[in-house]
């Protein structure tokens, strides 16, 4: 399949805000379009995981509605999406890059059951997480800081716990940074699961899953 038949242009502006977040969180990054009958599911790769098990991984998701049927599993760049959605088309439809590309987070598909309620966190307490780290790295990484010097910061920053006040013991300050980042910042609360080694943070915008 050449292209995907978003539902209408909502569904494209959507996509395009969601893509346009996820660059500014991972400029050089992917997104794996997933699509399976009328429901495309966008993911994308906040922070890589390390080892055989891809511990940290963290990956926003969104899910959007398709107008035909489609069997779509596939991970481009970022880059070449935003440039495709950014063409005054008349239909409201995404045109799939052809040049795909090699993410490990895109190989580590989160369990579609078996979840199981844990709890429930504030979203400002989720958006006061994300500053502080941002700020950190910020402070931290002074503008001529090297790449790597950067990139252990990001990490150790992201994947340190959230204080055990939020009440939800286990999930990595990431997931605060990609609720924040990629808009999911909606409500009031955002509920928390878990199934086997990921954690689902579920706001009306979207989801983070983490492990």
């Amino acid at each position: 399949m050449s292209s995907l038949k978003l539902a209408d242009d909502e569904s494209r502006s959507d996509l395009t805000t969601y893509v346009a977040r996820a660059r500014q969180a991972r400029p050089d990054g992917a997104i794996r379009l997933q699509a399976v009958g009328t429901t495309l599911a966008a993911w994308v790769g906040v922070l890589d995981g390390r080892g055989l098990l891809g511990e940290g991984t963290t990956i926003g998701l969104r899910t959007l509605a398709l107008r035909e049927e489609s069997t779509v599993d596939v991970t481009v760049p970022l880059a070449a999406v935003a440039d495709r959605l950014a063409r005054a088309d008349v239909e409201p439809d995404l045109d799939i890059p052809p040049q795909t590309v090699a993410a490990a987070w895109a190989a580590l598909t989160p369990p579609r059951t078996g979840w199981q309620s844990v709890t429930q966190v504030s979203i400002e307490a989720l958006r006061s997480a994300a500053s502080q780290g941002i700020e950190e790295i910020t402070q931290g990484a002074p503008e001529g800081s090297g790449s790597a010097a950067v990139a252990t910061l990001r990490w150790r920053v992201w994947t340190r716990p959230l204080p055990t006040s939020l009440g939800a013991e286990g999930l990595p300050s990431s997931v605060a940074f990609a609720v924040h980042a990629l808009g999911f910042g909606v409500g009031t609360v955002a509920q928390v699961h878990r199934a086997a080694s990921w954690h689902r943070v579920s706001t009306p915008a979207g989801f983070v899953l983490a492990r």
